[in-house]
């Protein structure tokens, strides 16, 4: 895997995250790990096929993602994350992996997404793949770790 498949995801993200909850975001150390699901974590899947094919998975802390989805609906204070929260995370996946696409489309790599899905946690610890990392760190809000496994 190259590290710079990484790149559009995180152009993608920034721009993503400022449009949609009004933060720049900074961005941690890339790394490669294990991926961990971990219990008070949303996970959010998606896919990717044609020329270049994988995963990407979005990491968020359960309050972290409060805090986004509350920002996404205009600032109203979500406290669970009920079916519309869990749509509207996953929606943030949707449009960074979406807008990831098409940058890679404008350097000539043609490929699609799959819808986003929510991955639970019950019965996984560790997904037997690594993947190429990197955390977006969102002032006032938290973490969203970018985990791409795309060859």
């Amino acid at each position: 895997m190259k590290a710079e498949v990484i790149n559009p995801f995180l152009e993608s993200a920034r721009i993503v995250i400022e449009q949609v909850i009004q933060v720049s975001p900074s961005t941690g150390n890339l790394g490669i790990k294990d991926i961990e699901l971990i219990d008070s974590h949303i996970w959010i899947q998606v896919g990717m096929t044609g020329q270049l094919s994988g995963d990407i998975i979005f990491g968020i802390g359960e309050q972290v993602a409060l805090k986004i989805v509350s920002a996404m609906m205009g600032g109203y204070v979500i406290t669970e994350m009920d079916e519309m929260g869990q749509s509207a995370i996953s929606e943030l996946g949707n449009m960074i992996s979406g807008n990831a696409s098409t940058i890679l489309s404008n350097q000539g790599v043609s490929v699609d997404i799959t819808p986003p899905k929510l991955v639970k946690t019950e019965g996984m610890a560790v997904l037997p793949r690594k993947a190429l990392s990197i955390p977006l760190l969102m002032e006032g809000i938290g973490e969203l770790d970018i985990q791409v496994m795309i060859s």
